[in-house]
């Protein structure tokens, strides 16, 4: 998590205008807008907006040729409807929010905040706390959670080597650890090979619930087979810590990795040979603070420390690293603003696909994520914020499309439901805040500017080591 930099040349202060790979936008504008059979029913220009009521005119009359509507008219009526309304409370905690995560069917949210605490929510049974977990040896605070496909385990890590478990369905509703119930431990160091014991910042369950890999402040990726009980691969993949780490797709042989060392790796399973990628994609110019796949094997998303987020191609990645990496600016993230004259300076080397511009990544290892397929076909970007909030990237367009503000500290994650129109922010005010795309402003939850602050205690903490 190194924030030091020397300084560069003197950046460019002029913003480029944003551009995007042809094939990625036609492949999102086709998942996100009306089929041609439905618009073909109704204009003769594609340029011009299909209305939801002609959509469900459109259903009636059987012109999608389904039934009903196809997967991409039911997304494109549905992004219509952003979750921007509220917010309205879900938890008040005394301790920072730190992740938070929708299951995959949207049934439960997983939230984790500094401390030792993590809590399930029942979304759909008014958001009561369906389990509340009291960690076991916590180093720090929650760095990562992570449900199983199934939604029978959760997973959680701190700074150590050591990623615990939790039966989410077991009975009671307290979860103390190895006093109500037994945390089981997956060991990941290796006491033959590690002289100092190291801390863990990623954690993902692979498709088929049977491993779980983390990336970790060792500079390496770690998968830990359930089934032997034991580390089945030990990748050293990068110079600096791996703040994220996560499977391309279901088939889960492949990896994608950021680190500290502002690249972005991509690991195939099949034939790693001497801790060597399948292949490297370089265009920050700072440390990667989170990676999210779009589930094809193709394209995923990078936030990072640059002020930016990518969009990448695995198809264009490289052997090696071309050419030496640039140098940035002398500055650290943890407690610095970031320099200005740096904003819009471009990596030489830039193999990405679109950048996005807008949000600030300071302080915290800020997280970004594709929108749902089923409710928007994938068509945006969303990301935390050290500004205090959400924001909402169209992808094709690179526009800021919504920016969710009302807490009064970093959003360092945010999840969107897969199905419904509603997205929950976990931010460092002690805060979960629910934003949907309609609600109920009686409703007595709903968070006022009267009920805005700062920090969750009385006395905002100041330390400087922030993960």
């Amino acid at each position: 998590m190194r924030g030091r930099r020397r300084r560069a040349r003197k950046a460019d202060p002029v913003p480029e205008p944003f551009t995007i790979d042809e094939e990625v936008s036609h492949v999102t504008r086709v998942r996100s807008e009306p089929c041609q059979r439905t618009r073909g029913s109704f204009q003769p220009s594609h340029k011009r907006a299909v209305s939801t009521f002609k959509l469900l005119s459109g259903r009636e009359s059987g012109h999608s040729g389904t039934g009903g509507f196809s997967t991409t008219d039911r997304a494109y009526a549905a992004r219509k409807h952003l979750p921007t309304k509220g917010p309205w409370c879900v938890d008040d905690m005394n301790s920072e929010a730190y992740v938070s995560q929708f299951s995959s069917d949207g049934s439960l949210l997983v939230a984790g905040f500094r401390g030792s605490r993590i809590r399930i929510y029942d979304a759909e049974n008014g958001w009561k706390v369906h389990k509340d977990i009291s960690c076991r040896s916590l180093q720090w605070t929650v760095s990562d959670i992570a449900l199983s496909p199934d939604q029978r385990l959760l997973a959680y890590s701190s700074l150590s080597p050591t990623v615990h478990i939790v039966n989410v369905h077991s009975a009671g509703k307290e979860s103390r650890a190895n006093v109500t119930e037994i945390h089981d431990g997956l060991e990941f160091s290796n006491d033959d090979e590690e002289e100092y014991p190291f801390g863990i910042f990623s954690v993902k369950f692979s498709k088929d619930g049977q491993e779980v890999v983390v990336g970790n402040s060792d500079r390496s990726i770690h998968v830990y087979d359930l089934r032997a009980n034991k580390v089945s691969v030990r990748i050293r993949a990068h110079s600096a810590d791996v703040n994220a780490v996560t499977f391309a797709d279901e088939s889960g042989n492949v990896l994608y990795s950021g680190s500290d060392d502002n690249l972005c790796k991509v690991w195939d399973r099949r034939c790693l040979a001497r801790d060597r990628p399948a292949g490297v994609l370089t265009g920050h110019l700072d440390g990667i603070t989170f990676i999210d796949s779009r589930g094809d094997g193709r394209y995923f998303i990078s936030n990072c420390k640059d002020q930016t987020i990518k969009l990448w191609d695995v198809r264009k990645m490289a052997a090696s690293i071309k050419g030496r990496p640039p140098r940035l600016f002398d500055w650290d993230y943890r407690w610095m603003a970031f320099p200005s004259e740096a904003r819009h300076y471009k990596h030489p080397n830039d193999q990405s696909l679109a950048t996005y511009r807008g949000h600030s990544v300071l302080r915290t290892l800020i997280r970004c994520y594709f929108s749902p397929l089923y409710s928007t076909g994938q068509r945006y970007i969303y990301t935390g914020s050290s500004d205090y909030s959400v924001y909402i990237y169209d992808v094709v367009t690179g526009d800021i499309v919504e920016k969710l503000s009302w807490h009064g500290s970093i959003i360092r994650d945010c999840t969107w439901h897969p199905y419904n129109p509603t997205l929950v922010s976990s931010s460092w005010d002690g805060y979960l805040a629910r934003w949907e795309a309609s609600g109920d402003e009686d409703d007595p939850f709903l968070l006022t500017d009267n009920e805005q602050r700062t920090s969750p205690y009385r006395q905002a903490y100041t330390r400087h080591f922030i993960l």
